[in-house]
C-alpha cells in the first residue's frame, strides 16, 4: 500500500446477472487529492460509486479505506456504517436536496446523527442540557460557515428548492461537507452547469481540498472541470480501467481518445 492512499480499490467486480457492470477495476486515491473517474456513458463510474457507499454489494474485490490507523472493508459494511464510520459523503447525478426545507435547514439535518448523540437520543435535547446546547450551536456555526463559503448566507431562511440550479448544486456539496467526511465523493456536479458556474465549482472544491485537507473523487463529463481541478484520472469503458495517470497523460492517452472519440472508417 502506498502511504499517501486513502482509497484502495482491488479487483471490484460487479456483475447484474449476465452483465459485467465492472471488470476487475483496480485504482487508488491519495489522501488530499483529487481523483477524477471518467468514461463514456455506461462505462460503469456510477457503479464504482454505489459499490464505495454501500447500495451495491461488490460480486469480488476488495474496497480499503485507510482511517485513523484502521484499515475499513467497505465491501463488508453496511451503507450506514460507511457514512458513519468510514467517513464517505456523497452527491447524486440528480440534486437530492430537502426542497422543501430552508437553506440553513439542508445544512442543520445532515448533521442529524451527531446532535442526535450530544442528545443522549431526545433526552439530554428535551431537557436542553449544556452539552446539547453546545452541540447546538457547533451545528449552526458549521451550517454558517459552510453558507459563507458557497455565497449563500443570504438565502439561508430561502426555501431550497427555489434556489437557482447552479445555487442548488453547490448547497448539496456543502450538506455534504457538513458532515465532515474523509472522501467526498462527487457524481457529476457539473452537470447542467454553465461555463461561468463550472469555474466557480472548481474554486469550490480546490479551497475544499486545501482547508479541509480532505480527498475527493469525483466522476464527471465537463473536461475543463476534470483537467483543471483533478491530481489523477483514472478512465474506464465497458467497466475495464484503460488509463490511469495525470491528466496530461490521460489526454494524450490513444486508448482514452479511442475509447471517446472512436477509430475512423477504414
Amino acid at each position: 500500500m502506498s502511504a499517501a492512499a486513502l482509497l484502495e480499490v482491488d479487483s471490484l467486480t460487479m456483475r447484474f446477472g449476465g452483465l459485467v457492470a465492472i471488470d476487475h477495476l483496480s485504482f487508488a486515491a491519495d489522501k488530499e487529492k483529487i481523483t477524477a473517474v471518467i468514461g463514456p456513458n455506461g462505462a460503469g463510474k456510477t457503479t464504482v460509486f454505489n459499490c464505495l457507499t454501500g447500495f451495491y454489494r461488490p460480486t469480488t474485490g476488495s474496497l480499503v479505506l485507510h482511517r485513523a490507523g484502521s484499515a475499513l472493508r467497505l465491501e463488508r459494511m453496511e451503507g450506514w456504517r460507511i457514512a458513519r464510520d468510514a467517513g464517505i459523503a456523497r452527491t447524486f447525478q440528480n440534486i437530492r436536496l430537502f426542497a422543501g426545507m430552508t437553506v440553513l435547514e439542508n445544512l442543520i439535518v445532515a448533521q442529524h446523527k451527531r446532535l442526535m448523540r450530544a442528545s443522549g437520543w431526545s433526552i439530554a435535547g428535551l431537557l436542553a442540557f449544556a452539552t446539547y446546547r453546545q452541540a447546538e450551536a457547533e451545528a449552526l456555526d458549521r451550517a454558517r460557515e459552510w453558507l459563507d463559503r458557497i455565497g449563500l448566507t443570504a438565502r439561508a431562511d430561502s426555501v431550497a428548492g427555489t434556489l437557482p440550479y447552479g445555487d442548488q448544486r453547490r448547497l448539496e456539496i456543502a450538506r455534504a461537507m457538513c458532515t465532515e467526511p474523509a472522501l467526498l465523493c462527487l457524481d457529476e456536479p457539473a452537470a447542467g452547469l454553465n461555463p461561468r458556474e463550472s469555474h466557480e465549482l472548481n474554486r469550490l472544491l480546490l479551497a475544499i481540498r486545501e482547508h479541509y485537507r480532505i480527498a475527493i473523487l469525483l466522476i464527471e463529463h465537463d473536461m475543463n472541470v476534470v483537467m483543471g481541478i483533478s491530481d489523477r484520472v483514472v478512465v474506464l469503458d465497458y467497466g475495464k480501467k484503460i488509463a490511469d495517470g495525470t491528466p496530461h497523460e490521460v489526454r494524450t492517452d490513444p486508448a482514452v481518445i479511442k475509447a471517446y472519440l472512436g477509430e475512423p472508417d477504414t
